[in-house]
């Protein structure tokens, strides 16, 4: 299938225009949610990878409320079946009645809600890092993991903003740097994808902790079980090993989920979702 331009466009809701990244095809849509805190600039590879394998979908990448070009979120400590309600609207919006869905880390974590809550809405679902937190762990994340930030007389925003998407690239969580939490399994990007990081979240630094920190508090064991529709977990291996190993966990707690092992590439990525939502 040739590849085609990925256009982009923005949708009004209540909270103002959604900006996203859409590359149309005939097929049915499939919403891309992105993990924090990045925007709809992380999910292109992802989508041309998905076009290169054969998909035909109509595949949309949203820039999360608070996130990217988007509008910040109306609550100022919204939850996760806020940010789930505003894809939910972004879909009545564009007319699109039925889709899949691909969530990533706290997109992952929006994706389970809206099919859980709207399962007539929502077809197949692909999860990529979605995990739980024991409650120390949850507490520890939203004490420290996301800070709010401010615009700053002297420009500190910009150094803080690459040393934070910087850091992530190098222990899990970014802010424990002691060689049980380090990273060995990925490469650091390199500095143009760095440069891409830090101005997602230079776009959106004073919101930009509020999907970090919704998705830290979301019950994700707790919430699965009531997704019914047919579910792939990515299971990459360059995910930490919390994240690889929740996807077997979660998977086991499901009607109808697999999972994928992949070596983190995009394009094993693809292929794994073009097999799935051909599936039946």
């Amino acid at each position: 299938m040739p590849m085609s331009t990925i256009d982009r466009q923005f949708v009004k809701i209540a909270e103002g225009p959604v900006h996203l990244r859409r590359l149309a095809g005939p097929g049915r849509p499939l919403l891309l949610f992105h993990p924090s805190p990045n925007s709809s600039r992380g999910m292109v590879p992802v989508m041309q990878a998905l076009r290169a394998a054969g998909s035909d979908a109509d595949l949309i990448a949203v820039d999360t409320l608070g996130n990217g070009d988007s509008p910040p979120p109306m609550p100022e400590v919204p939850d996760i079946a806020y940010f789930a309600d505003a894809m939910l609207r972004l879909m009545d919006a564009m007319g699109i009645a039925h889709a899949d869905l691909y969530g990533a880390h706290t997109g992952a974590r929006i994706a389970c809600e809206l099919a859980g809550r709207r399962p007539e809405r929502v077809e197949r679902v692909i999860f990529q890092g979605i995990s739980d937190f024991d409650e120390a762990v949850r507490a520890k994340r939203l004490e420290a993991y996301a800070p709010a930030m401010e615009h700053d007389d002297y420009g500190r925003q910009f150094l803080w903003a690459f040393n934070f998407v910087r850091d992530q690239a190098l222990h899990s969580p970014y802010f424990l740097r002691d060689p049980e939490h380090r990273l060995m399994n990925r490469a650091v990007p390199d500095a143009a994808s760095l440069h891409g990081a830090a101005m997602d979240v230079l776009k959106s630094l004073t919101s930009y902790h509020k999907p970090y920190r919704a998705a830290f508090a979301y019950p994700t064991s707790a919430r699965i079980g009531a997704v019914r529709a047919p579910v792939l977990f990515i299971r990459s291996a360059t995910h930490p090993p919390h994240i690889a190993e929740a996807a077997d966990r979660l998977a086991a707690m499901m009607q109808d989920a697999r999972v994928a092992p992949t070596d983190g590439s995009p394009m094993q990525e693809a292929n794994a979702i073009v097999r799935f939502l051909r599936r039946g």
